[in-house]
């Protein structure tokens, strides 16, 4: 009888073969995608849930972009539709501590979090990440937030691929593949879409479509459609009546079109970090408060046009078949445009694949009002510009071409139009290349310095080192009780930042000169003010981890110049800087 050992080793062999067969190189990655795609599939309909939940809780509706009349908040009858001024403000009171105290990556529109994971991290995320984001999203959207739930559910289900791969010790590989499971998983459930959700992945998540990424994706994403289907039903996202495109000699309006979303995709993300960078200058007070008084500001322009409450399918689905008139159309594509720059520069949590779906459909329908009127014989086709306008303004905006086309064929379930709808997509994407050097999501990331199109220098050296191999001595660290005048002696000794660890020597965090002044500032009595008060988290190293994924954390550090590397227990055990890595660099070259 074969021994334990030869056992397992037949067993791994068989599951490698089982893998290479489907084309996802080992059994246990294919069983880990369905369960990621099972439990993306999940979560995208829970989240769903919770966001009506919230809807309903904030405005009194389930969505209430899509209300007659706009009626009052039956928990705040006597203010009337004045509650949409107050209701992002007490959303933000809740979702903005959240962010801020538990999982600050949660702010914003999430996907370029996921593609920076996945290029410089080997694919971790923090399992803790899905959880606030799908709470902060929540909140966000269900009090008027004008944002999708597209972007969150990538986050969410990327962050549940990352863990569970962490969990069955992948290959960073691997992890990097059920990153994009994740991702697959959420857009397939969210939209019934399961060929768009594998393609969202690997052309914006893993920007690779390398043959074992495809199978295992794909399964993740038929696994998740399936959950949707089964709890959603089977139906196309938007019910559309036919579209048809029967003169030859409108594909040329469509081309036209192309252009003319391409330029508002660049403009959408332009003026989105525009806003951004406005809000960022203008607010003095502490971060956790912003989205609160930030979203009075966006109270107002919810109160002028409610139809921007929320992510606000019903009024693109108006939109689509014709129901405003063309100035309206316009008027609903800039509000958009402003109003999700708003939500997202206050410190709101949502995504933007949504939003520029609905500017995509009030330009193309206002686009298909406007050839009406010059070509009265044309006039039936306003509901098609306004399907293919979605597409181009989302390919101008995030360069994703295959994506785009795919998102609303099975958005609409519109065969007819997919010719006219690949070429505004095509032209689109052309433009936006032509005239931004980057889009909606790697914007963020290059605000950042990050360039996830370049290769990271040094990889292939530091490829298979540990941070352990290359990292030094820690300096001496301070406990988190010593009060910051102490600390401030300590700081200028040692000429650089400090590591604060608690009574068991478990890292808590860093202390700077930067910090130690800032809270110094309005500060009467330093002798009372302790260390841990002022003490800022540190991004820890773990001592086991791969350098080729920790220069990038290391890189960003900024003034600490270096990270705290722990033990799996959470204790101070060295220290890694620039420095260490270029030693190391040095030497294994």
């Amino acid at each position: 009888m074969p021994s334990a050992a030869v056992r397992g080793s037949r067993i791994r062999a068989l599951g490698r073969g089982v893998g290479e067969r489907l084309g996802v190189g080992s059994l246990p990655l294919v069983l880990l995608s369905v369960i990621v795609g099972l439990g993306a599939g999940l979560a995208a309909v829970a989240f769903r849930w919770l966001i009506v939940g919230a809807t309903q809780l904030f405005s009194g509706a389930a969505d209430y972009a899509g209300t007659q009349g706009h009626p009052a908040n039956h928990w705040v009858p006597w203010l009337g539709p004045a509650f949409v001024i107050f209701a992002p403000a007490v959303g933000g009171l809740i979702y903005g501590p959240l962010v801020h105290f538990f999982a600050r990556e949660a702010r914003g529109h999430g996907v370029p979090e996921v593609m920076y994971a996945v290029a410089r991290k080997g694919g971790r995320i923090k399992g803790r990440v899905a959880v606030v984001k799908a709470l902060a999203s929540a909140l966000t959207i269900g009090s008027g937030g004008s944002v999708g739930r597209e972007g969150p559910i990538v986050q969410i289900g990327s962050a549940l691929g990352s863990r569970l791969g962490t969990l069955a010790g992948s290959s960073e590989a691997q992890l990097r593949t059920l990153v994009a499971c994740g991702a697959a998983g959420g857009i397939a459930a969210t939209f019934n879409a399961p060929i768009a959700g594998v393609f969202f992945a690997l052309e914006l998540i893993l920007r690779d479509f390398a043959a074992r990424s495809f199978a295992a994706v794909m399964l993740s994403s038929i696994a998740a459609s399936v959950v949707g289907r089964a709890l959603l039903g089977n139906y196309p996202f938007l019910q559309l009546p036919a579209f048809t495109v029967s003169n030859p000699a409108e594909m040329l309006l469509f081309a036209l079109l192309g252009l003319v979303a391409g330029g508002i995709g660049v403009l959408f993300s332009k003026i989105l970090y525009a806003v951004e960078d406005v809000c960022d200058w203008l607010w003095r007070g502490p971060e956790w408060l912003r989205p609160a008084l930030g979203g009075l500001l966006l109270g107002c322009l919810l109160l002028a046009l409610p139809q921007m409450y929320g992510v606000g399918y019903p009024v693109l689905e108006n939109s689509v078949l014709g129901h405003y008139a063309l100035g309206f159309l316009l008027v609903l594509g800039a509000a958009k445009i402003l109003a999700t720059s708003l939500t997202i520069g206050v410190g709101g949590s949502g995504g933007v694949f949504a939003p520029s779906l609905f500017v995509g459909a009030t330009a193309g329908a206002a686009f298909g009002q406007a050839v009406a009127l010059l070509f009265p014989s044309l006039a039936g086709d306003a509901g098609a510009f306004a399907l293919v306008g979605m597409g181009a303004v989302f390919a101008g905006s995030t360069r994703a071409a295959i994506t785009a086309g795919l998102i609303i064929f099975e958005l609409s379930g519109e065969y007819s139009l997919i010719l006219p709808l690949l070429l505004a997509v095509l032209v689109a994407t052309a433009l936006s290349a032509l005239i931004s050097g980057d889009t909606i999501y790697t914007r963020k990331l290059l605000r950042r310095g990050v360039d996830i199109s370049a290769p990271a220098r040094g990889r292939a050296v530091l490829e298979g080192h540990t941070v352990a191999q290359a990292m030094g001595e820690a300096p001496q660290p301070v406990v988190e009780t010593l009060s910051a005048r102490e600390a401030g002696r300590r700081l200028l000794e040692a000429n650089g930042a400090l590591p604060v660890v608690d009574a068991m020597g478990r890292l808590t965090g860093v202390i700077t000169p930067a910090t130690l002044a800032a809270g110094l500032e309005n500060e009467d009595d330093a002798d009372r003010l302790t260390v841990g008060a002022l003490a800022q988290a540190a991004a820890a190293l773990g001592r086991d981890e791969g350098l080729e994924s920790a220069v990038e954390a290391v890189l960003a550090a900024g003034e600490t110049d270096g990270l705290p590397v722990i033990d799996t227990d959470g204790h101070l055990c060295g220290w890694l800087s620039t420095e260490h890595v270029l030693h190391r660099l040095v030497a294994a070259s």
